[in-house]
């Protein structure tokens, strides 16, 4: 599990450092009027613990953090921001919190009905566990793209593209999920990513299409299916103003109509309301017989 330190000040140990690089100097000139071991031996040990204090400072930005690593053994993770200083033998191990876009590449699967479609998704993620990021996982950031490729292939396989069938329209489908699919699809990310200290914050499809080779026939289906309703709505509108001018006739007794005059009648006003083009009127100039 990550485990947060807060280490010192760097300001206080370069200033430390600083000191001790001033008193070498002056031991070293001092030594070229005196030659002694001894203060040869204080002056190169006084320049080795400057430049070992040196060596512990660290600068980290924000949104940033550093994993710490002594030897093999994880001992902490810096998310303070500043000038920092730690054991200089210390491992130091960088890693973003910023939050990453990932704009998915456009993947060809199977739906769940056997359609080829295409289908990509675009996230937004961020490293919230850098110990599981560090030591869990191998190069975290191809490990959010493979397992992000993997869950938008298993949410297309798991629904249908669309309803084939409009009387049934019930079923969850991609194309009418909306919301609901793109939190689908960010659960499944943050589970399959939790392993690696990724969270997902937002996940959404960006592409979803039929395959090229099908896009056509599909495309024939919906326009079919546009003009079945768009007939049904004329036929039963027309269907309306027939009996409502039957009705009318009789109510007011303008003619009188025998059934087959009526279904003439009928006729005639459904060729009338429901054709596609306008119709050609015979005027009859003889009795109505």
């Amino acid at each position: 599990m990550e485990k947060i330190v807060r280490p010192m000040s760097g300001f206080l140990m370069l200033l430390v450092a600083i000191l001790l690089l001033i008193v070498g100097v002056y031991l070293l000139t001092t030594n070229r009027q005196e030659t002694s071991a001894g203060s040869s031996i204080v002056t190169v040990i006084i320049f080795a613990a400057a430049v070992f204090i040196l060596k512990g400072l660290l600068v980290v930005n924000p949104n940033h953090s550093r994993v710490l690593v002594f030897f093999g053994k994880y001992v902490g993770t810096v998310k303070k921001n500043g000038l920092l200083w730690v054991n200089p033998l210390y491992t130091k191990q960088k890693i973003s919190l910023r939050s990453q876009n990932l704009n998915g590449a456009k993947l060809k699967v199977n739906d769940k009905m056997g359609n080829p479609i295409e289908i990509a998704a675009v996230c937004v993620w961020q490293v919230s566990d850098t110990y599981k990021a560090s030591f869990d996982v191998v190069n975290y950031d191809q490990y959010v793209v493979i397992q992000s490729e993997a869950a938008v292939r298993h949410l297309a396989v798991s629904y249908a593209y669309d309803n084939l069938d409009d009387s049934d329209s019930s079923g969850l489908t991609l194309r009418a999920g909306g919301d609901k699919v793109n939190q689908m699809l960010e659960n499944e990310l943050n589970e399959r990513l939790a392993p690696a200290g990724i969270l997902i914050k937002e996940a959404r499809i960006s592409h979803l299409a039929y395959a090229p080779e099908i896009a056509g026939a599909m495309l024939q289906r919906q326009q079919a299916t546009a003009i079945v309703a768009a007939r049904s709505k004329i036929v039963e509108g027309a269907v309306g103003m027939v009996e409502m001018a039957l009705e009318m006739l009789s109510h007011k007794q303008i003619v009188e109509l025998d059934e087959e005059r009526k279904a003439a009648m009928v006729s005639n006003l459904m060729v009338v309301l429901c054709g596609d083009k306008a119709t050609v009127p015979v005027v009859n100039a003889g009795t109505l017989y």
